[in-house]
């Protein structure tokens, strides 16, 4: 009998060893793959081409292109061409002068929306003043505040305004002094 309950110890033996690691493994649950976490970024245009209209009315036609370098510091450069008279100034005025330069700008944002939004800017133009009289160096430096909206990330409108220094005389005739300043523009981001 001994020989016949060995047997049957053997096989209990291991039928329990067989089935223990099922019985006391923990049944696996299917592991779901965390979710990817989006980064939150708004796709905004960065660059702009603006042309102001003011300037342009009182003879000083600027075109800028402007580039958000982060989302609180843009910088923007362009041509500066005084091709003529304002409409309502005199023909007397001895005014009738030419120049030709360069405007650039930094603009910074504190709500960090560059190139649109509240922003704060400095700007400056260098120019090459000509005319009947001679040739003479010309320009201003401004400092203003002001705003800029985008429609539909495309129609660019903006306003501002400031002070400047202006020096654009040719022999003794045109503005030099403290003024105000003004920031008008209309244009197309991407």
């Amino acid at each position: 009998m001994m020989r016949r309950c060995d047997g049957v110890g053997v096989l209990l033996a291991l039928a329990v060893l067989c089935s223990a690691p099922s019985a006391f493994a923990q049944e696996e649950q299917p592991v779901e793959p965390e979710p990817e976490r989006e980064l939150v970024t708004e796709a905004r245009p960065v660059w702009t081409l603006q042309v102001d209209p003011l300037t342009t009315y009182l003879g000083y036609v600027h075109l800028q292109v402007e580039r958000a370098l982060t989302p609180k510091f843009s910088l923007y450069a362009g041509p500066h061409l005084r091709l003529f008279r304002a409409p309502l100034s005199e023909p007397e005025a001895g005014d009738d002068y030419r120049g030709v330069g360069l405007e650039v700008g930094a603009r910074f944002f504190p709500w960090a929306r560059a190139p649109q939004g509240a922003w704060a800017q400095v700007r400056g133009v260098g120019a090459r003043v000509a005319g009947d009289a001679g040739v003479e160096p010309g320009g201003y430096v401004s400092a203003l505040v002001g705003y800029t909206a985008i429609f539909g990330d495309v129609f660019v409108l903006s306003g501002g305004a400031g002070v400047q220094y202006i020096s654009y005389q040719l022999d003794g005739v045109g503005p030099k002094g403290i003024y105000p300043a003004l920031h008008t523009t209309l244009g197309v981001a991407f």
